[in-house]
């Protein structure tokens, strides 16, 4: 693998699956092999002889590489709801060790793997672990998806504080639009780039339903692809 990036996002439903999709794809559209990995995903349905999560299927769909849904998805958690309280429900232990393992595996086969955080970045995992122990394991620089509506400046802010504050990077960020009407959206955006730190990666229009390869054009290439090239 030449380069990984850990997704997190301000909150849970604010594009991180739509922004991780666009990125594996403007990351393609450069000449890089891909592959999106969500360890963690709450919310299956049963169709047919499968469980199925919408956010798993666009990933796969995305990657350019494809892989064991196994170390793509280590923890496939029924119900819809905070994952480690799905997890209890299910009786599942949700345990970093194999994530990383599944990670490992998965960084022998593309250039570029992108792990999808669920929820926020300090989410439970259980007890006594979060996402961000899990971020930490992995070592992975991490890019911050920020949902763009009232409150995304103090949600981004102590997010990026909390990235920082467990010894990550944060390499950069993505503007989500999420069709709130927002008002004073550009002057939110400028008050972002000057706090976060880190370059603005992409601001994601509102497309109900746009593809992966679609949401890759609002991608900034040039940054996109400095980045990737820092982190080989």
């Amino acid at each position: 693998m030449r380069a990984g990036f850990f997704i997190t996002g301000t909150d849970t439903g604010v594009g991180k699956t739509h922004t991780t999709c666009a990125l594996l794809g403007a990351a393609a559209q450069l000449g890089y092999s891909t592959m999106g990995m969500k360890p963690v995903a709450a919310g299956f349905e049963r169709q047919g002889d499968a469980w199925h999560n919408d956010d798993v299927e666009a990933l796969v769909a995305a990657s350019s590489v494809k892989a064991d849904r196994r170390l793509i998805n280590p923890y496939a958690l029924r119900s819809a709801i905070a994952p480690h309280i799905a997890a209890e429900q299910q009786g599942v232990a949700l345990r970093i060790p194999p994530v990383r393992a599944a990670f490992d595996a998965l960084a022998e086969q593309a250039d570029v793997v992108l792990v999808e955080g669920a929820g926020g970045f300090v989410v439970p995992l259980d007890a006594t672990h979060d996402m961000a122990d899990m971020a930490v394991a992995l070592g992975l620089p991490v890019i911050l998806v920020v949902g763009m509506r009232l409150g995304c400046l103090n949600h981004a802010l102590l997010t990026a504080e909390a990235i920082r504050h467990r010894g990550l990077s944060l390499a950069g960020w993505v503007a989500n639009d999420l069709g709130t009407d927002m008002a004073a959206f550009e002057a939110n955006l400028t008050a972002l780039g000057q706090r976060l730190g880190g370059p603005a990666l992409a601001t994601l229009p509102w497309h109900p339903g746009e593809p992966p390869e679609a949401a890759s054009r609002h991608v900034a290439l040039p940054r996109w692809h400095s980045l990737l090239r820092k982190v080989s």
